[in-house]
């Protein structure tokens, strides 16, 4: 089992890109992607709307999660959200991969 949470930062004139590349710059990023029982911390920028950028932060379990959660980088990703004075939505998932059948695997390119 894994969580993975869908975190939309959406901001005015360039403030959620702004953002990412505080995180990346400031080296927060590289930290969390170290963390164990981190999966995957991945930034994108919408097509749709270039104010909006999607994270996805996965992790091996919710022991691992909540490390992250107490841990200093959590501060200041706190920190920089409100600098950039940026809102959210978030949705978080728990992955079912025992369960995928065949048919959804058929649409799958390894």
């Amino acid at each position: 089992m894994s969580i993975t949470f869908l975190l939309t930062y959406t901001g005015k004139a360039g403030a959620a890109q702004a953002f990412v590349q505080e995180m990346e710059s400031s080296g927060i990023t590289a930290v969390i992607r170290s963390r164990e029982g981190n999966l995957r911390y991945d930034y994108y920028v919408s097509h749709a709307d270039s104010n909006t950028v999607l994270l996805v932060d996965s992790w091996a379990s919710q022991e691992a999660l909540d490390i992250h959660h107490a841990s200093p980088e959590m501060e200041k990703i706190v920190a920089l959200r409100e600098k950039y004075d940026l809102r959210m939505t978030a949705e978080r998932l728990v992955s079912d991969d025992d369960n995928f059948s065949a048919h959804d695997r058929s649409f799958i390119r390894d």
